[in-house]
């Protein structure tokens, strides 16, 4: 549904992804309306991204912990897309300028090698398209001021989705157990957090059939090469201009996203 207040919304957000400059809460304008409502307002964001020349690399699926859901006052998951601009290289300094206000996530990344498409989507199914896991730190940011968010909210704003850093080991989905591995997560050598991959739906692996089945009635396949980040394994961090975040995962290795520095801008 691209109607008028859908697509004002969509140019509010796009203009807080310009200017750096956060938004007020867009749930005020669309009381009791479907969640549908939200996913088309983040579409038309994404179909812009596509037309200025980005592509598509992966979907996110967020609020996929406890952790998460109870920092930010949700009882259930969302998803939203990854392009190719979100991506950035392990140790490579991430520009100060690209986010309002980031908060680092540790997660398990699946790259497929087949397609998923939903609806009917089962664990079997899931296991056969996975290539390979690697270690991920998602970026998660906000356009909406001081976070102050609801589900709504978030599903229009892409499910508040910033950057990905990726690991750069691959490991068969066969040699882990996603459900019992384990995860620190550092930021500037303080232990900030501790997690396992059973606390997202269950296991990772549960998150991604949530999304196959999720996006297929829309329309959208889970292609081959895809990146997927199924959920946190903690509740999200603050990240400022100069700081490093390194997850370790047992099993995975471990990954890290460095942010420039201001004096770097």
């Amino acid at each position: 549904m691209t109607t008028e207040p859908v697509q004002s919304a969509a140019k509010r957000l796009l203009a807080a992804y310009s200017t750096r400059s956060p938004i007020d809460p867009i749930t005020a304008d669309f009381p009791d309306t479907d969640l549908s409502v939200a996913y088309d307002i983040a579409r038309t964001q994404v179909q812009q991204w596509q037309a200025d020349g980005d592509i598509i690399k992966g979907h996110k699926v967020g609020l996929a912990s406890a952790a998460i859901q109870r920092q930010m006052g949700v009882s259930q998951p969302d998803f939203g897309h990854l392009t190719a601009s979100m991506f950035h290289l392990e140790h490579d300094p991430i520009p100060a300028d690209l986010f309002i206000q980031p908060r680092i996530e540790p997660e398990t990344a699946f790259v497929l090698s087949r397609s998923l498409i939903g609806p009917g989507v089962t664990i079997a199914d899931a296991v056969r398209a996975v290539d390979f896991v690697l270690p991920a730190l998602e970026v998660v940011d906000s356009r909406v001021r001081d976070w102050k968010i609801g589900i709504f909210d978030t599903i229009a704003d892409n499910a508040s989705s910033g950057g990905v850093v990726l690991g750069s080991r691959p490991v068969r989905l066969d040699a882990v157990d996603l459900r019992l591995l384990g995860c620190t997560l550092h930021i500037n050598s303080e232990l900030v957090a501790t997690g396992a991959g059973g606390a997202v739906l269950g296991s990772p692996l549960n998150s991604l059939v949530w999304l196959a089945n999720t996006v297929g009635p829309l329309g959208v396949a889970l292609e081959p090469g895809h990146v997927i980040l199924p959920g946190s394994m903690t509740k999200a961090f603050p990240v400022s201009p100069g700081d490093t975040a390194v997850a370790t995962m047992h099993g995975l290795g471990t990954v890290c996203a460095v942010f420039a520095s201001e004096e770097t801008r």
